[in-house]
Formats: C-alpha cells, sequence, structure tokens
C-alpha cells in the first residue's frame, strides 16, 4: 500500500498511526479536511483483518464525515478514528485513555465521538485525557436516536420522491442491523405503520424486534432478495455490491450505514439503471453528527433532533440537483457538499495573523 498516494487521491490533510503497547492500544486517526472547522467523527473498534484494511476504512470515513458535516450544515470538518481490535472485551479504560491521549496530541485539529463499537462510557474514558471528545452520557449522550430520526426523515423524503407521498403506511422496509440506530430507526417506522422485515448478526437482537414491532426476521444476506419497498442498511457499508445489487427487489435504498456504495460510481449506476433510488448515505445519515455538534454548540435534544429534521428538505434538495444536472444522486450529495466548502475556503481572512501571541 502507498500510504501518501492514497491520502493525496483522497485528499487528505493528514493521517496518525498511534500505539501503546502497554494498554494494547493500536489506533488510527484520519484528518481529511478542516475548512469548515476542526474535523469531527467518530471512533470505531473494530476488529480489522489486516493494519492496511483498517487504515482504509479510516481514511473513507473521514471522508465521508467530511461531506456530511458540510451537507448538514455544520462549521466542522471530517475526520474519524479507528481502534484495532476486540470490541467485546471488558478491559477499555486504558484503552480509550491510550486513544484521549493522541486526540489531544492533535490540539483540538480533531474531536471524536463514538461508533460503532464504542459507547458513550467509553468516551467518558476518553474524556479523562482530552477535551475534544463529545457524545458523552452526561451531555448529549447517546447520538443514535437523533441519526435515526435523520433516517427516519431521509426515508420519508425518499418516500416522496419516488411516490408523491412521504407516507409509509403500509410500506414493507427492510432494516438490516438492529444495533442502537436501526433499533430506534425501526421504533420510529413502526409508529407510521411501516411493516419491518429485519435482520442482525445478533439473535437477542431480532427476537427483541420481532416481539416489540411485529417485525418479520430472516437470516443474513437473505434479506437482499426480500421484497420490500425500501431497503434501510443500518449495519456496516460496502453492502452494495455486485454481488447485492441484483437481488434487490425495493424501490428506495436508504439507511443508516456509512460508504453503503462498494464502488461509488460503478454501483451508483448499477441502482439507477435498475431504477432503485438511492439517498446517499452520509445525508441521511446526518443526525449523529448533529447530535455532537449540538452538544458542543450548547443545543437541548429538542433543538437536534429539529435540526434533523430538515435532513427531509436536503434530501429533497440532493434529488432536485441530480434532476436538474443528470447525474446520480451521490454525486448530486458531493456536489452539494463541495459548494459549501468551496464557498467557506474563497472567503478572505480578516482577522490579524500576525503577530502570533505566546
Amino acid at each position: 500500500m502507498k500510504i501518501f498516494d492514497t491520502i493525496a487521491k483522497l485528499g487528505h490533510e493528514q493521517l496518525v498511526l498511534c500505539a501503546e503497547e502497554s494498554a494494547g492500544y493500536r489506533g488510527i486517526i484520519a484528518i481529511h479536511d478542516t475548512t469548515l472547522g476542526p474535523a469531527l467523527g467518530g471512533t470505531r473498534f473494530w476488529n480489522y483483518a489486516s493494519d492496511e484494511e483498517a487504515i482504509i476504512d479510516a481514511l473513507r470515513l473521514a471522508r465521508g464525515m467530511t461531506y456530511k458535516n458540510a451537507v448538514a450544515g455544520l462549521n466542522l470538518g471530517g475526520g474519524k478514528s479507528v481502534i484495532i481490535g476486540d470490541n467485546r472485551t471488558t478491559n477499555r479504560e486504558m484503552i480509550f485513555r491510550a486513544h484521549g491521549r493522541f486526540v489531544e496530541s492533535l490540539g483540538g485539529r480533531y474531536v471524536t465521538a463514538e461508533d460503532v463499537g464504542t459507547s458513550t462510557s467509553d468516551m467518558d474514558f476518553v474524556h479523562m485525557e482530552t477535551e475534544y471528545v463529545a457524545g458523552l452520557a452526561n451531555k448529549s449522550g447517546d447520538p443514535s436516536p437523533v441519526t435515526a430520526r435523520g433516517v427516519f426523515r431521509s426515508i420519508e423524503a425518499s418516500a416522496k420522491q419516488r411516490w408523491g407521498s412521504s407516507s409509509l403506511e403500509g410500506k414493507t422496509v427492510l432494516v438490516q442491523g438492529l444495533g442502537n440506530v436501526g433499533t430506534y430507526l425501526c421504533r420510529e417506522l413502526h409508529a407510521v405503520g411501516a411493516k419491518l422485515i429485519v435482520t442482525d448478526i445478533r439473535p437477542e437482537r431480532v427476537k427483541k424486534i420481532v416481539e416489540e414491532f411485529g417485525a418479520k426476521a430472516v437470516e443474513g444476506d437473505a434479506i437482499y432478495a426480500e421484497k420490500a419497498d425500501i431497503f434501510a442498511p443500518c449495519a456496516l457499508g460496502a453492502i452494495i455490491n455486485d454481488e447485492t445489487v441484483p437481488k434487490l427487489k425495493v424501490e428506495i435504498v436508504c439507511g443508516g450505514a456509512n460508504n453503503q456504495l462498494l464502488e461509488p460510481e460503478k454501483h451508483g449506476e448499477a441502482l439507477e439503471k435498475r431504477g432503485i433510488f438511492y439517498t446517499p448515505d452520509f445525508v441521511a445519515n446526518a443526525g449523529g453528527v448533529i447530535n455532537v455538534y449540538g452538544e458542543v454548540a450548547g443545543w437541548s435534544r429538542e433543538r437536534a433532533l429539529r435540526k434533523a429534521d430538515e435532513i427531509y428538505d436536503t434530501v429533497l434538495g440532493v434529488y432536485k440537483i441530480a434532476k436538474d444536472h443528470g447525474m446520480l444522486t451521490y454525486l448530486a450529495a458531493d456536489k452539494l457538499a463541495e459548494q459549501r466548502i468551496a464557498a467557506v475556503h474563497g472567503m478572505m481572512r480578516t482577522w490579524p495573523q500576525w503577530p502570533r501571541k505566546s
């Protein structure tokens, strides 16, 4: 792997490799772009097959955060960090305190929060070593409800674009992944009368959703071939690929997972050719970062939820750009983000830059 070539190709500013062997900690912090503000993105704890896989994941996720924050209208850049290891371990304090020390070493260029495999209690350990962390239990807490609200509103907007009505009553939704976001999303969908077909790698999660919401359960990859109206991926990324696209029997793909398209150009076009509407993931799942930004800005939970509701209009705006410019929706979302980044980048700096006060 040619790391510098990879960073240059994706447009990253910084990649930090971190290790503290006494704590069993190996981490990667990727900072993509800080034009709009400090890079913000969660910490993912995952048992990667190789160091290269972990680096690529961190880089892709960091770039996604730049676009997500820009489209959401937040004054934040994009970053992400990953910790390599088994996220089921109970020995967490020293791992996350070590991580906090490396976050602190960046002096505010990067602010972290929870992500896949991490929790608010993990962020409390990070907070022992740095102030550059959000999503703390005694503040905004778990961002999942706000993330799910944004995904739900994105699904409503996608339905409006596809069928002329945002009503989901009687619509069948496939939900892949029943972690916090997937569970809250099921609750929102059930409340408006949608029918649920669900899957997850943990049987106890599936059982809970089946019992609570009357969902139908399917095993693993069988979810792709289920006939439904909407597919909501809420697990890991790269699940829209050569194998899965031909299996899909839905009209909309809109969910909370990051980086859903394995190869955006190829698989975005593949969905288009099949007449499947794709709502770009970093637009749909921006509720989480809205929640975290709200913590930094001192918002209430209610204000964060109201801001997440605005994702409905953002999704419709993305579809309008796609139609007006004859482009795929993921490119339209990129265009919306890039317009905002370019506008801020082009502004003249009017504050004194020298002398620096020590």
